[in-house]
């Protein structure tokens, strides 16, 4: 007899070379929104959106990418929900192959990151984190992409009697408890899946309604906003501060909380309520300011004769 509901068997890996190493989803969601981001900020760069110029890209992105997303993300994660670590074992820190991003700390690792790019650059911080946030939904995508394929941040208890058609069980929950049970369910073994089906809670899938909520539909927002609409320098920034920490928050309503409640929130919620108000400075600046930056405006390059006349010798 079928199952009736999907019991998550998402292997985390790409290839698998022994137990623990191999290629991973987890790097590749890494790779793609990279490359998806360069592409886009790219396309928006010639598009004449911004001060920084095309050839300035692909510097940009690596560095946001690194000293912003992934340090960022891992110091986060470090603060908000690993702060033992510090004590116990403070260089496990930095070891990123163990696990542990958290995207509100990669979302703060780039606004320090562009703060200080664009004071090195010359750029106006609110103008480079303009054309930043619109692609900064593509990661999220990835990333919550990744997170459902590992089979982690899982969603809430669903009663069976209300339970969607795409209600699902997630197998990892059992690690620790019943390790050769869950082995099987991931090799496919009918007889552990009918085991585990027992066993396990019927969850919502919330990593995915996070991927659309998050990735989706915040990126439509902000590119219709970028390219079919006339917003102050800095609004887009607030946008996207005030639009991911609403979309957090009613994601996190279906997602299992992963930390202590606070004030009857979850970690994911409290920490998006500061994102709010840091959204609303920056939609309060540009309304203010009142400067514009559209396609056109970016200063050309001095022109130079095709045929220079030399001067004459002296």
């Amino acid at each position: 007899m079928p199952l009736a509901y999907y019991i998550h068997q998402l292997s985390p890996f790409i290839v698998r070379f022994g137990d623990h190493f191999g290629l991973r989803w987890y790097g590749f969601a890494y790779v793609m929104a990279f490359l998806c981001g360069y592409a886009l900020y790219q396309h928006i760069a010639r598009r004449g959106y911004g001060e920084m110029p095309p050839e300035k890209v692909a510097d940009f992105i690596t560095l946001a990418a690194l000293f912003g997303v992934v340090l960022g993300g891992r110091l986060g994660w470090v603060f908000f929900y690993g702060f033992d670590i510090i004590r116990t074992h403070p260089l496990d820190a930095f070891m990123l192959w163990k696990g542990g991003m958290a995207s509100h700390g990669g979302i703060l690792g780039l606004v320090v990151f562009t703060f200080v790019y664009a004071r090195w650059q010359g750029y106006s911080w609110p103008g480079v984190g303009d054309n930043l946030v619109v692609v900064a939904p593509i990661g999220l995508f990835f990333g919550r992409l990744a997170n459902f394929i590992n089979g982690e941040l899982w969603g809430r208890v669903i009663d069976p009697a209300h339970a969607p058609a795409w209600a699902m069980q997630f197998p990892k929950e059992l690690e620790g408890t019943q390790p050769d049970l869950v082995a099987l369910g991931y090799a496919h073994d009918p007889l552990a899946l009918n085991a585990l089906s027992r066993l396990l809670p019927l969850r919502h899938p919330s990593q995915l309604y996070e991927a659309a909520l998050e990735g989706v539909v915040l990126f439509t927002i902000l590119w219709v906003v970028r390219t079919r609409m006339k917003a102050p320098v800095g609004m887009l920034t607030g946008i996207f501060m005030i639009g991911y920490a609403g979309l957090r928050i009613l994601g996190e309503q279906f997602r299992e909380p992963d930390a202590a409640l606070t004030w009857g929130l979850t970690r994911g919620q409290f920490l998006s309520l500061f994102m709010i108000g840091i959204g609303a400075a920056f939609v309060a600046y540009s309304l203010v300011t009142r400067r514009y930056q559209l396609p056109g405006m970016r200063p050309a390059p001095a022109a130079v004769p095709e045929n220079p006349v030399e001067p004459a010798a002296r």
